[in-house]
C-alpha cells in the first residue's frame, strides 16, 4: 500500500539514520509526520505503525466520540483550558476547510449544551457570561428555541421545567481515521522528503546508543537522531522502558456508545458533573450517517492499554506497576465516594439488558421520551482514554501528558488530544528542532499563517 523509499540499517552510516522516527500512526503520529514533511527542513522521517493501516486504534471512527472539541460547550473546561483548546482546535477545523472541500472527512451540525433546572440553568448563564467573549457565535438560547432547534429534546418534558442551553452553529463532526489519511497522503506527496511508512511493523523496544536511537522492531532495527512517540497509552510503557515516567502509572478509561434512531439533529452535551474528569453524556448524529444517533461515551475503568486487545492486559499491570504507591494511588481515587459511584454505574452500562435499562436514565436527560427498544449497544465501538496518574500526589493529572526526555518525546493523549493534534505536532516539530541542531528549522510562521483563522474562507 506504501511504497518503501529504503530499507534502513542498525549501521550509522548517515544516509541510513532518519531525522525523526514517530512512532503510532494513529491522527497524532500523523499530524506531527504532515507537520515536519510540510513546515521543515527535515528530510528523511520515519513513520512505524503495529497495524495495517493508519489510525485502526484510539483514532478509529468506531474508538472515539468524533468530536473536535472547541471548549464552548464542554462544561468541564475552564475558561483559560477553553482559549487553548480552541485555538489548538481551530488548526484542525481550518486545514479541513482546506483539504475537505467534499466533507468526506467531517460533517457541521450544530451542537449545543443543555441545562435542565433552575440550578444547571443558572450556571450555564453564568458560564455564558464568562465564555461569550472567546467565542463570539455562542447563544444563550431559551426553551422555544431549543425546541425548534431540537423538537425531541423537549417532547415528554415537564411544561413547568426550566430549559436553557448555550447554542452555535460552529459544531464539527469528524471521522479522525480519515484525517489521519488525509495527513499521511499530503505528507507523502512532498517529492523532496524521504519518507517511510512502515505498517504492520510493531516496535519492541528502544534504546540509546550513542548520539542515536535503536528503534528495534518486529521488522528491522533503524536508527533515528530523534524520537516521538505517539502510541497513546503504550507511550508510557516505553518511556519506561528508558528511565522515563517512574513517578506515572495509568487509570484506563474505556468508552462504549449506544445508538437509537434519527433522534438529534446537532451535538448536545449535557452539563458536567463535578469532581468527575470525564466527559458528561451527549448525543449527536453519526459523522456519516445523520440517521443514526449515537448516545455516551460511558466511562468504565478497565486494565488494558488498549480497547477489545487482551493481549495489552499484562502491558497495563508493567506499565501501572504494583508498588506501594501504585496501589495506594488508585486506593485514594476511588476512595471518592462520588468517582467510586460514577466508576461502578458505567461498569453495569456494557452488562446486556441491565445495562441499557441503567443507561437509559442518562439519554432521557436528553430525549426524555426514549424507549428501551430505540437504544441498542453499540457491539466493538469505543475506545481507551489514557488517564495520567501521579505517584507523588497520588491524584489524577487531567487533559493530554506529554513526557520529555534527551532527544525523545513521549505522548499519552487522552481528551482532547485528536482535537489538538495539530497544535501538538507544531509544539513537538519545535522540541524536535532544537534536539536536531542549528541546521533544521521549522516555519512555524508559515503554519500558523497556512492554519489561522484569518486566511481561511469557510466553505
Amino acid at each position: 500500500m506504501f511504497a518503501m523509499n529504503h530499507q534502513p540499517s542498525t549501521t550509522n552510516n548517515q544516509q541510513d539514520i532518519y531525522d525523526v522516527a514517530i512512532v503510532g500512526g494513529g491522527v497524532c503520529g500523523t499530524s506531527l509526520l504532515y507537520t515536519l514533511s510540510k513546515y521543515t527542513n527535515v528530510t528523511k522521517i520515519a513513520l512505524i505503525e503495529k497495524e495495517a493501516e493508519v489510525a485502526l486504534i484510539n483514532s478509529n471512527k468506531n474508538s472515539n466520540s468524533q468530536t473536535l472539541h472547541f471548549g464552548d460547550i464542554e462544561t468541564n473546561y475552564t475558561l483559560d483550558k477553553a482559549r487553548k483548546v480552541n485555538q489548538a482546535a481551530s488548526f484542525v477545523k481550518n486545514y479541513l476547510l482546506q483539504n475537505d472541500i467534499d466533507q468526506e472527512i467531517y460533517t457541521k451540525y450544530h451542537k449545543m449544551v443543555l441545562a435542565v433546572g433552575k440550578e444547571q440553568a443558572a450556571k450555564l448563564k453564568t458560564r455564558y457570561q464568562e465564555f461569550k467573549q472567546l467565542f463570539p457565535a455562542l447563544r444563550l438560547i431559551d426553551r422555544q428555541e431549543v425546541a425548534k432547534l431540537e423538537p425531541l429534546v423537549l417532547q415528554g418534558r415537564k411544561s413547568d421545567e426550566e430549559i436553557t442551553a448555550l447554542y452555535t452553529d460552529e459544531g464539527y463532526t469528524i471521522n479522525f481515521k480519515k484525517l489521519a489519511q488525509s495527513f499521511l497522503d499530503n505528507a507523502l506527496s512532498n517529492p523532496e522528503k524521504s519518507i517511510d511508512i512502515m505498517m504492520a511493523t510493531k516496535v519492541t523496544s528502544i534504546t540509546k546508543q550513542n548520539n542515536f536511537y535503536l528503534v528495534k522492531t518486529n521488522q528491522k532495527t533503524l536508527t533515528a537522531k530523534t524520537v516521538a512517540v505517539t502510541a497513546g497509552a503504550h507511550s508510557l510503557l516505553l518511556a519506561k522502558s528508558l528511565g522515563y515516567g517512574k513517578d506515572y502509572a495509568l487509570l484506563s478509561v474505556a468508552g462504549s456508545f449506544y445508538f437509537a434512531p434519527e433522534f438529534l439533529r446537532g451535538k448536545i452535551y449535557t452539563v458536567q458533573l463535578k469532581k468527575l474528569p470525564f466527559a458528561a453524556i451527549h448525543g449527536d448524529p453519526e459523522v456519516d450517517n445523520q440517521k443514526i444517533t449515537r448516545f455516551g461515551p460511558t466511562a468504565k475503568v478497565l486494565p488494558m492499554l488498549e480497547r477489545h486487545n487482551y493481549a495489552t492486559i499484562l502491558e497495563y499491570f508493567q506499565t501501572a506497576g504494583l508498588s506501594l504507591k501504585a496501589i495506594a494511588s488508585f486506593l485514594k481515587i476511588l476512595s471518592d465516594f462520588t468517582v467510586l459511584r460514577y466508576i461502578i454505574l458505567n461498569l453495569l452500562y456494557d452488562i446486556p439488558v441491565i445495562g441499557k435499562i441503567l443507561f437509559i436514565e442518562q439519554v432521557k436527560k436528553i430525549v426524555p421520551s426514549v424507549k428501551l427498544r430505540d437504544l441498542t449497544f453499540a457491539k466493538g465501538y469505543g475506545g481507551i482514554r489514557p488517564q495520567i496518574v501521579n505517584l507523588n500526589t497520588k491524584s489524577l493529572e487531567l487533559g493530554e501528558a506529554k513526557i520529555i526526555g534527551d532527544k525523545i518525546i513521549f505522548n499519552i493523549t487522552p481528551s482532547p488530544g485528536a482535537s489538538t493534534c495539530l497544535q501538538n505536532a507544531s509544539d513537538d516539530t519545535t522540541r524536535l528542532m532544537d534536539f536536531l541542531g542549528n541546521n533544521y528549522q521549522f516555519d512555524r510562521g508559515k503554519f500558523d499563517q497556512d492554519l489561522s483563522d484569518k486566511v481561511v474562507t469557510k466553505i
